[in-house]
């Protein structure tokens, strides 16, 4: 049966019994978040087919580990209410309307997962290029209210795990301060903040580079998003909850600690993430390797009106554009001194949502010439102009 059908299933409890016979809870220790949520996952399966007493030992499990998931309580209490009277709908033991339409929408999310495929042979689709000191790379689908880790394997991205998060109370695509939403696109984490944080942030924050460099173009607005965790209190929150962070169960937050430390670990976050097959690289991201090394050439080879035509009419830098940049550029570039340049290190990544198909390219640079040695690292943001790659800001990552 269809997710969308399985999680309109369980409202009411005594719905048509489903299929769960190829479900298998996932593997590890009884203190896996993973294993935890399936075994939530199969008490909700449980109750679907009247299998009450099954459904109760399953979810008892999650509580001596966790014995703070208020979606677990929930259930457990609709299922002590089952022995006195038929249940009729999800949270009869609850008070707050809104709150168990939040936990509602969190049960149907975390079914939605168990029947998917468990661990994803396929690779995000934004994940274009990983480049060799890129151990790891992070992708979260606000649309699935969950966040994927991949580990760079000879420039391969292999799937490592995924957990289950809440985003903002709105939604996602932030547009400005205090909207209460998540923003869609491709920033990097810092490391842990070291002050003292409120308990509301659980295990700690890591902060993403939100507003971005495009964010600031197009006129975005807030920051201070990151990725935290939940209160001691709290094992998870419904999947609209947060001020527009990205928000974990705490254990999840505990084990990405080690990914995380040392910063610069790109994010993706986009509504609604699309797969390629592990063996078919995205054309267009084939197509920008190309267009970035006939860039390098026109540059090292001096050829000024060639180099230049790589750039869109509405380039803009930290400091100039196009025109001041073509000015300048003709300017040092008259002489034809000899120089050599060098890419190194290069990523690329998709950006999600844009009007125009983009892409952010991240690479260390080395200058040579008669008057300049300089190593810096790069980004650049390139658009999609008549099918050809052109490149849209350009300046220090």
């Amino acid at each position: 049966m269809q997710a969308g059908l399985i999680a309109g299933a369980l409202l009411p409890w005594n719905a048509t019994a489903i299929d769960r016979s190829d479900f298998v809870p996932a593997p590890g220790n009884k203190f896996s978040s993973n294993y935890i949520e399936s075994l939530l996952v199969q008490s909700l399966f449980a109750i679907t087919e009247g299998q009450l007493e099954e459904a109760s030992r399953a979810i008892d499990q999650v509580l001596k580990t966790a014995p703070n998931f208020k979606l677990a309580h929930l259930i457990r209490g609709d299922l002590l209410m089952a022995r006195a009277q038929q249940l009729q709908n999800f949270g009869n033991v609850a008070t707050s309307g809104e709150s168990v339409d939040g936990l509602r929408e969190e049960a149907r999310k975390r079914i939605e997962r168990y029947l998917g495929e468990r661990q994803p042979s396929q690779i995000p689709e934004p994940l274009w290029k990983l480049d060799p000191s890129q151990q790891y790379a992070i992708v979260v689908d606000t649309a699935k209210s969950r966040l994927y880790i991949y580990r760079n394997n000879d420039g391969i991205p292999r799937y490592i795990a995924d957990y289950y998060v809440t985003i903002g109370k709105n939604g996602s695509e932030k547009r400005i301060e205090g909207d209460k939403r998540t923003p869609l696109g491709v920033y990097f984490s810092a490391p842990k903040l070291a002050r003292k944080l409120p308990d509301f942030y659980g295990d700690g924050a890591y902060p993403l580079n939100y507003p971005n460099e495009w964010d600031m173009h197009e006129g975005r607005k807030g920051y201070g998003i990151w990725l935290h965790g939940t209160p001691s209190d709290t094992y998870s929150r419904p999947p609209l909850a947060s001020d527009g962070c990205v928000v974990l169960a705490n254990p999840d937050l505990k084990s990405l600690a080690p990914i995380l430390k040392n910063g610069n670990i790109p994010v993706i976050i986009t509504d609604g993430l699309q797969w390629l097959p592990a063996d078919a690289p995205a054309p267009d991201g084939e197509k920008l390797d190309t267009a970035l090394e006939s860039w390098r050439k026109a540059w090292q080879a001096q050829d000024t009106d060639n180099y230049l035509a790589y750039y869109s009419p509405q380039f803009f830098s930290p400091d100039a554009d196009f025109a001041r940049w073509a000015k300048e550029k003709r300017r040092i570039q008259a002489s034809k001194a000899e120089t050599e340049i060098k890419l190194s290190n290069v990523s690329m990544f998709r950006y999600p949502h844009s009007e125009r198909e983009m892409a952010i390219v991240t690479f260390d640079q080395e200058y040579r010439s008669p008057h300049l040695d300089s190593h810096m690292k790069k980004r650049q943001y390139w658009v999609l102009e008549n099918q050809q790659w052109k490149i849209m800001y350009e300046g220090p990552a």
